[in-house]
């Protein structure tokens, strides 16, 4: 990647950007050293606190280019390709595409990066923000250098699917990932949503699931979700018990689980806690617990051994959640460029948040050892590597078809490229529950199974028949033997144009799917 045009920066988040000034790759400011390297880093050397610098590079982009991003966290229905639009918030990497040369091009930043990297793109060129803050304020780099970025510049590999693939394998090249095999099984949130299931349940879901796979060799899994311990849905630890008369022996639960044929599976929000304590994140209390801020030592050793107790117990996946919202007290939507909420710090003032973010996800995978690692609510840019699967959507649901449709469709579509290069993929559930159509749920089933992603169903009882057993079974036992990788993968051949695309190439053939109910996609759901 060549070296940017021009530099600015901004030390305290109230203060407007000035120019840095300097040569072609070095400039200076206030108390801070910008620096390009060879290799596209971006090295920056403060002996106070800084927040924010960008990086312009005043190269033309086409009038009429259509323009993709990716998302912080999760995504929500929001991944498309859009034309030029100045102030569009573009997290990480970004792609254009010029309709009338055929040409895709852009550029983006490397997994584990140490600032919140985003872009924006207008007709004059293009512009990365490296957002340092720590928290709602600057951050104290007291004279270190922080390797902010390495930035790498886009080429076109024949077509934009292609391009986008390229470059999702160099911003990853440093990565060398765990073979954890095919990623399938059960999960009863979206039908249960935390609320009245028991071990009697789970069991059962454990059942449904090896009875579905019906002998495949590659096992399934089965997880408990949120629910299960004594602060109920959505709230926070201690994580050493489960609900009496509901969850009386976590470890009986675990060992059930095995013994029906399923791998044992095991949800927890890390940063929140209902216990009162001195390791709070600032302001950060939604109702169920308090959240905690991971730069104090004490945090760390809590998730250290609630992992390794869960290891214990005998599970064999554990899915950490909700970490983004506890630490940033926002979902992705809300982010934006801000963030968070000004004004306030993490204990440890000296690291960005991206920094501090990245040695949480160490320290989680550390813990965990050799146990699969679901990420949700994660950044996936930070979590690369450092998770095995990744839910890269917002929920899908039991009970209204719209949110599947806009979230899992969407979030399968534009980021598949990630698949087996930041982690597993997962765009979340495939519910079978009596309030949501079978026959459009059947063909989400059918989309995932054949994409080698990971596949988890939430199959309620009650929606159960004939039907729905066959397809379930075919879905899982496809997506158990890898879909169709072998064959090319699949890919959304009308996602230029559409944001839940219908037409997609499996392997040598192509299948059209038909995502909306007769009125078309209903405004008001979803």
């Amino acid at each position: 990647m060549r070296a940017p045009t021009q530099v600015f920066f901004q030390l305290n988040p109230t203060d407007p950007l000035r120019p840095a000034h300097g040569t072609a790759t070095h400039w200076t400011a206030p108390g801070m050293e910008i620096q390009w390297t060879r290799s596209s880093e971006v090295l920056i050397t403060a002996s106070g606190e800084v927040s924010r610098v960008a990086l312009r590079w005043d190269e033309p982009v086409p009038a009429d280019a259509l323009v993709l991003g990716d998302a912080w966290e999760r995504s929500y229905g929001d991944l498309q390709w859009r034309h030029l639009q100045p102030d569009r918030l573009l997290p990480w990497y970004w792609l254009g595409h010029d309709e009338k040369t055929g040409a895709t091009f852009g550029a983006g930043v490397d997994v584990h990066p140490g600032a919140f990297c985003s872009w924006t793109v207008d007709q004059t060129g293009f512009t990365l923000w490296l957002d340092l803050r720590n928290g709602g304020g600057p951050t104290d780099l007291n004279g270190r250098e922080l390797t902010a970025a390495v930035v790498r510049q886009f080429e076109d590999a024949g077509t934009p699917w292609l391009t986008l693939h390229s470059a999702i394998e160099a911003m990853s090249s440093q990565l060398t990932l765990k073979d954890i095999g095919p990623v399938v099984g059960a999960n009863n949130w979206y039908y249960a949503y935390g609320e009245g299931f028991d071990e009697k349940a789970v069991l059962q879901d454990a059942a449904t699931i090896v009875e579905l796979a019906d002998g495949h060799p590659v096992k399934p899994f089965s997880v408990v979700d949120d629910g299960w311990n004594p602060g109920g849905n959505g709230s926070g630890g201690p994580w050493d018990s489960g609900i009496p008369g509901l969850f009386d022996d976590l470890a009986h639960t675990a060992a059930a689980i095995k013994d029906i044929g399923a791998r044992p599976g095991l949800w927890f929000r890390p940063l929140l806690s209902r216990e009162p304590g001195p390791w709070a994140r600032p302001g950060q209390y939604d109702g169920t617990g308090r959240a905690l801020d991971p730069t104090y030592p004490e945090v760390l050793d809590l998730i250290r051994a609630d992992l390794h107790r869960f290891k214990d117990w005998g599970f064999e996946l554990v899915k950490h959640d909700f970490s983004t919202y506890d630490l940033f007290g926002r979902f992705g939507p809300a982010m934006g460029a801000r963030l968070t909420d000004d004004g306030w710090q993490f204990h440890d003032p000296t690291r960005t948040t991206a920094e501090i973010i990245l040695d949480l996800y160490r320290e989680i995978r550390a813990a965990a050892d050799d146990l699969v690692l679901i990420g949700c609510n994660t950044v996936g840019h930070l979590a690369a590597g450092l998770v095995d699967v990744q839910r890269t959507g917002d929920d899908t649901s039991g009970r209204d078809w719209e949110r599947t449709r806009k979230m899992g469709v969407n979030s399968l579509a534009f980021r598949l490229p990630q698949q087996h290069r930041f982690f597993t993929l997962d765009a979340d559930c495939v519910p079978c529950t009596p309030q949501t159509p079978w026959e459009l749920n059947r063909q989400f089933l059918d989309l995932i199974a054949r994409s080698d992603s990971a596949l988890f169903v939430s199959v309620d009882p009650a929606a159960r028949t004939a039907r729905t057993n066959r397809d379930l079974g075919h879905g899982i036992r496809l997506a158990l033997s890898g879909g169709d990788a072998a064959d090319g993968g699949i890919e959304p051949l009308d996602w230029l144009v559409n944001t839940t695309p219908a037409r997609w190439r499996a392997g040598t053939s192509t299948v059209d799917y038909t995502w909306s109910q007769p009125w078309g996609a209903d405004p008001a759901a979803g």
